[in-house]
């Protein structure tokens, strides 16, 4: 490993060599003349050649000096604005999410709502993502979709979901109005791809055998699914806590109970351990809304 002079030798040199006078590059430093000089001195003795030459009532470089001096001065300052870089980071109020545009167009707008009236100084961005999360080290705070079998040490779930199977609440099967689970046998089923397993789990817990599940219309953002049915283009099984907004405003209803347990659940995982206090702040503020909203699911559902 090669050995480097301290940073404080370097620094006393510096400053003596732009003030020519250890006396003044001490009142910067805030240390004696004495400990500039001293300084100085063991810099010129790792380096093995003198780096000023000392007149009775003032200083001037030497050749090595004058050669040294701009790429020391150069380095000093590199260090000194990734310093302030880093400190800035640290202190910085901002806050930067990636979301699933699933949640993002559903729950998590009322939680930002809120955060931003409370916390009206930190600037949040967020980057809506559909399958993959953004580039990494680009957010604070990433959620993601994780299968229940996937989820990793440093995640945590923001609730247990469930699922439900909605359509429009003037949607028809032959004619008739769809309340009963058998009529899923001749209705029009819209396919979320990547969730096919949504309604094999539906029809497993509502008894039904032989579902079909080919043909029909296939999306792969539940945003769209939920559309569709909302359209009164079918009917559709997805996660309970995306449905909601649509059930409150009157355009998707639940025409039969469902109580299955979905396998893929929402997760939060943080980019640094070291968390900035506006991260912190919104990591609080969202993880008591996501129980506040798991409490109201379960009273709803």
């Amino acid at each position: 490993m090669m050995h480097l002079p301290h940073l404080t030798f370097l620094r006393s040199f510096e400053a003596a060599a732009r003030h020519m006078s250890f006396t003044a590059a001490a009142e910067e430093l805030n240390c004696t003349q004495s400990a500039v000089s001293n300084h100085v001195r063991s810099l010129e003795d790792f380096i093995g050649r003198p780096l000023f030459v000392r007149h009775p009532r003032s200083l001037s470089l030497t050749e090595v000096g004058e050669a040294y001096l701009p790429a020391l001065r150069r380095a000093l300052q590199e260090i000194d604005v990734a310093t302030q870089s880093l400190i800035m980071q640290n202190h910085k109020r901002e806050v930067v999410i990636s979301v699933p545009v699933s949640l993002g167009a559903g729950w998590l707008p009322g939680v930002i709502k809120g955060f931003a009236e409370a916390h009206p100084d930190i600037d949040l961005t967020l980057h809506g993502t559909v399958w993959t999360d953004v580039e990494e080290n680009v957010s604070d705070i990433s959620i993601s979709v994780n299968h229940m079998d996937e989820i990793m040490p440093d995640m945590t779930k923001l609730w247990s979901e469930d699922l439900t199977l909605v359509c429009a609440p003037d949607y028809q099967v032959h004619g008739e109005a769809f309340d009963r689970a058998e009529q899923l046998y001749d209705a029009d089923l819209i396919q979320v791809l990547g969730r096919l397993e949504y309604w094999k789990l539906a029809a497993k817990s509502l008894g039904l055998r032989d579902l079909n599940q080919h043909g029909g219309l296939r999306t792969s953002a539940t945003n769209l699914a939920l559309e569709m049915a909302a359209e009164g283009l079918g009917c559709v099984v997805v996660p309970r806590s995306l449905a909601l907004t649509y059930i409150n405003r009157r355009l998707l209803q639940e025409p039969v109970a469902l109580n299955v347990r979905s396998p893929w659940v929402y997760c939060l995982r943080t980019k640094d351990k070291s968390l900035t206090p506006s991260v912190k702040a919104f990591m609080t503020w969202m993880l008591k809304s996501a129980e506040v909203f798991q409490a109201g699911t379960s009273q709803t559902g």
